[in-house]
């Protein structure tokens, strides 16, 4: 089992695949999920991972199906809601946890906020980075982007597609990294109509191509993330977009349930996922006491862009969790 500075690497099997979790802290202690988002990998909490096992806490942090040393089916439906929390309800089977702390950025946001209405006794609390809670939709996902998006481009849409996002994702990856950890800030008008625009353009091709890295992350940091990706591709990332319908259909039994645990949602006052997510439909979704932290200027990769920020708001947050 590989050691780093912030845990130890191992293997899990779970749920008819094998995870490479990231884990950290003492077996007994409170147990905290750390769920990545698009394109990311359990990497994505190095700077989490060792203080909240510091506090206290049995810190587990996977790549996600589809990612890093994880397995990535290659069906499609493999990567569905279900799949994806079950996959991390197995974790705690693995470790002998009833329950834990789901935190998730991005769409490790979803899943955190699924888990508690599909595993409702495996949740002790939700910690969500990036997405908000938000109620189910009247109408399957797909068709409700494309009413709202009309023949404008969206990247969602354009991820649905099998073979196409993956080509260019997967064609460069150093530069879909360098484009979406640099780029990827709120737009200006010129570059969120370039954004918006119809055309053949593909989605990294729409971004920017950042002059220099953020101050935030080195150069053999972004070289690890282009390292996994140019290993693995992004199709596994990019079947989670393509079950929107599916986890739409198949939820339909928990569509009046409401997450009654502690609810956290943190994000970045330029976070580009503000700019077309509401953020005032929680009280739809959450029933029990719900938070929400705004961090001032910081974008979408906030647990890296911001990380003493949001160790100190999800700590304050956890120490209050009935365990």
């Amino acid at each position: 089992m590989p050691s780093h500075l912030y845990g130890t690497e191992r293997l899990v099997h779970t749920n008819g695949v094998q995870l490479r979790v990231m884990e950290a802290g003492e077996r007994g202690a409170p147990v905290l999920i750390l769920a990545h988002g698009f394109p990311e990998l359990a990497y994505s909490w190095r700077h989490q991972i060792r203080v909240l096992a510091d506090a206290g806490y049995h810190v587990l942090a996977p790549d996600q199906r589809g990612y890093g040393g994880s397995s990535r089916p290659d069906q499609i439906e493999a990567y569905d809601i279900h799949e994806l929390t079950a996959d991390l309800v197995g974790l705690l089977d693995d470790v002998g946890a009833e329950r834990a702390a789901w935190v998730g950025h991005d769409w490790g946001a979803i899943v955190v906020w699924n888990a508690p209405l599909l595993h409702p006794d495996r949740v002790a609390a939700v910690a969500a980075l990036s997405v908000p809670p938000l109620p189910r939709a009247k109408m399957p996902p797909t068709r409700a982007l494309r009413a709202t998006f009309g023949e404008n481009f969206f990247y969602m849409l354009y991820f649905q597609q099998p073979g196409v996002a993956d080509a260019e994702l997967g064609g460069d990856p150093a530069r879909t990294m360098r484009r979406m950890i640099g780029g990827l800030q709120t737009p200006d008008q010129d570059a969120a109509m370039r954004m918006l625009a119809p055309g053949p353009e593909g989605f990294i091709d729409r971004l920017p191509e950042p002059e220099a890295l953020p101050a935030w992350i080195s150069q053999e940091e972004l070289d690890h993330y282009i390292s996994e990706f140019t290993r693995t591709g992004f199709t596994g990332g990019l079947n989670w977009y393509r079950n929107f319908d599916r986890n739409w259909e198949t939820t339909a039994e928990v569509a009046d349930a409401t997450i009654s645990v502690p609810s956290l949602f943190v994000a970045g006052t330029a976070d580009p996922v503000l700019s077309f997510t509401r953020t005032d439909r929680a009280s739809q979704v959450v029933s029990g006491p719900y938070s929400q932290v705004m961090i001032e200027g910081a974008g979408h990769w906030l647990q890296q862009e911001r990380p003493e920020e949001v160790n100190a708001t999800l700590l304050e947050f956890l120490n209050g969790v009935q365990w």
